[in-house]
């Protein structure tokens, strides 16, 4: 039984970093991308970055540079250290498992698995 749970989020202010996690089980990293997808109110839910099978990492462009997705120091898990935060980075973060390949990374909807959800609040 596949799950997935997220921790870490919070309310910063513009500018703070925040680290999120996300304890992952029942599956094999190298057959599984692992991503991170956020949705704001009101808006539809949207990549932000995916270890594709434990071995490269990708970005939405409006993360790159500042979002770094990894394997998390705890066994199990992929965290997203989110740097330089924005208040447009203000959403409920998800993580989620996918065996999709490369060209659908991006899209949620080949995602067969996901977490409840954390909220990230950031305010000017």
């Amino acid at each position: 039984q596949v799950q997935l749970v997220e921790s870490g989020g919070g309310s910063v202010q513009a500018g703070d970093s925040l680290r999120l996690s996300c304890a992952v089980s029942g599956l094999t990293f190298s057959g599984y991308s692992i991503g991170w997808f956020r949705q704001a109110p009101g808006k539809e839910r949207e990549f932000v970055a995916t270890l594709f099978r434990s071995t490269h990492t990708y970005y939405a462009d409006s993360v790159k540079g500042r979002f770094t997705i990894s394997r998390g120091n705890v066994k199990n898990t992929v965290d997203l250290q989110m740097d330089t935060l924005r208040p447009e980075d203000t959403a409920v973060y998800s993580c989620a498992a996918s065996r999709t390949i490369l060209s659908s990374i991006r899209d949620p909807t080949m995602y067969n698995y996901w977490g409840q959800g954390t909220q990230v609040t950031v305010s000017s």
